[in-house]
């Protein structure tokens, strides 16, 4: 019997959503690898001749992310620093933070996803911050090309989030209407639930 779909899948609403814009040979970005899915997610969507990058601070996260992508026959590479990394298709998955993408990227992207809060099955301490979270999207506002689109899962049921969740909100609230479409998903009967920002360069 197939799994029923759940309205509530916050995640699963990202991906419809880029997917809608992603094509064969564009180049996404994950700016918070986790356990691999948006990863993976955005690595079938480019297919062979795009090109993914996957940021972490935590190697477990890369590692598990590297595993997910294995499994379904797709490689993954390490790197490092900028310096390193080829200009070339494939998986790139980075053990640096997500606020310094713009090192490692020299030319347009299609497509940005975030899952905001902590690995889950890590340390729950180990959390993303509205600094660094603020900084790299704000970087990908300036790579993103027109038409491309930027998904964003905040979480507000753990320490911190509702404040980084704040911040995030307050920055694309701030964001002109004539060049960017934002929307908002948000499960409405239950406050801890995580929601959904999309931003679309005009």
């Amino acid at each position: 019997m197939a799994r029923r779909a759940s309205l509530i899948r916050i995640v699963l609403w990202a991906h419809q959503l880029l997917a809608e814009v992603l094509s064969p040979g564009d180049t996404a970005v994950d700016l918070t690898a986790g356990n691999g899915a948006d990863t993976l997610f955005l690595a079938r969507q480019v297919g062979t001749a795009g090109r993914v990058l996957a940021f972490d601070i935590q190697h477990q996260a890369l590692r598990n992310t590297a595993d997910r992508l294995a499994a379904e026959g797709i490689a993954g590479n390490y790197f490092t620093s900028p310096e390193d990394l080829p200009g070339v298709p494939g998986v790139c998955l980075i053990h640096d933070s997500h606020d310094r993408l713009d090192r490692y990227l020299d030319g347009p992207v299609k497509a940005f996803v975030a899952n905001l809060g902590y690995l889950p099955g890590g340390d729950p301490s180990l959390i993303t911050r509205a600094g660094s979270t603020l900084a790299a999207i704000r970087q990908a506002l300036e790579l993103l090309v027109p038409g491309g689109r930027l998904a964003v899962v905040a979480y507000v049921g753990h320490p911190s989030g509702g404040d980084e969740s704040r911040q995030v909100d307050a920055l694309l609230q701030g964001l002109s209407s004539r060049h960017w479409h934002i929307v908002r998903l948000q499960v409405v009967n239950r406050d801890d639930a995580p929601y959904l920002l999309v931003v679309e360069k005009r």
